[in-house]
């Protein structure tokens, strides 16, 4: 049964950009109904880890896995189960953030009547009822990363594959985000994050996973990787070998 299959489950996974290995060998299984933290530096290649889950790139090899279909063959079973919040928002300007969430519930295949009533019903969880007639183009980029995160739960999926949700978004915003997506996890969804932001990453993820140079350096829950006081920072210093003295410039 698919049901007992890990969330994702990647195997030697490469993608390459020109000579250069953005993804080099990756390795990780996410299980099912998991706060999951994938983590690395700036160009470890966690972006193009989460855009070949989503479909957006093409690997050079390996297999990717998801809620037990195969990419890119179950392709179109998976995005029917996998809610979507890519780091850059790519939304359609000239709608509203209703018509836009309606727009995404109808191809998802939700009843028209359905799609209109969880539309109106995430506009007001969202806080973005406001302004009922301000187009998207017109957002904020904090409103942008809602509208995006909602349009990600319209039909309920068992699999969120986020991309920094919550940049942008004011603490009020985030902390009604955080307490949405933590409740879907406690449902059985599975929640994949990247986030530079690693105080949110401890306190919502159960596990991470951390990338470096397109490598996995280290994965597990968070309290087996501490050793003693170790914060999620200290650990991602230590393993990225990013330790170091800080050097200072005599003008500073």
């Amino acid at each position: 049964m698919t049901e007992d299959k890990p969330a994702i489950r990647v195997t030697d996974l490469r993608k390459y950009y020109g000579s250069k290995a953005a993804v080099d060998g990756l390795n990780l299984t996410v299980p099912r109904g998991c706060f999951f933290g994938f983590l690395g530096p700036n160009g470890a290649g966690k972006t193009t880890t989460i855009k070949m889950l989503m479909g957006l790139a093409v690997p050079n090899s390996g297999t990717i896995e998801m809620l037990g279909c195969l990419m890119p063959q179950g392709e179109m079973e998976i995005k029917a189960r996998i809610g979507l919040v890519p780091d850059e928002t790519l939304l359609f300007e000239h709608l509203t953030g209703y018509e836009f969430l309606e727009f995404v519930g109808r191809m998802y295949r939700l009843e028209r009547g359905v799609a209109q009533e969880r539309s109106r019903e995430l506009m007001e969880l969202f806080a973005l009822d406001g302004a009922p007639r301000k187009l998207i183009g017109e957002y904020s980029k904090g409103m942008r990363k809602r509208v995006a995160m909602a349009a990600s739960m319209i039909h309920r999926p068992d699999l969120f594959l986020m991309d920094e949700p919550f940049e942008g978004v004011d603490a009020v915003g985030a902390r009604m985000m955080k307490d949405l997506l933590l409740e879907q996890v406690r449902r059985g969804s599975t929640v994949f994050l990247t986030s530079h932001v690693l105080e949110v990453v401890e306190r919502l993820c159960e596990r991470v996973a951390i990338i470096h140079q397109g490598k996995l350096v280290t994965e597990g829950a968070i309290a087996e990787l501490r050793t003693g006081s170790e914060t999620l920072e200290d650990i991602f210093v230590r393993v990225v070998g990013a330790e170091r003295q800080t050097e200072t410039l005599d003008w500073l």
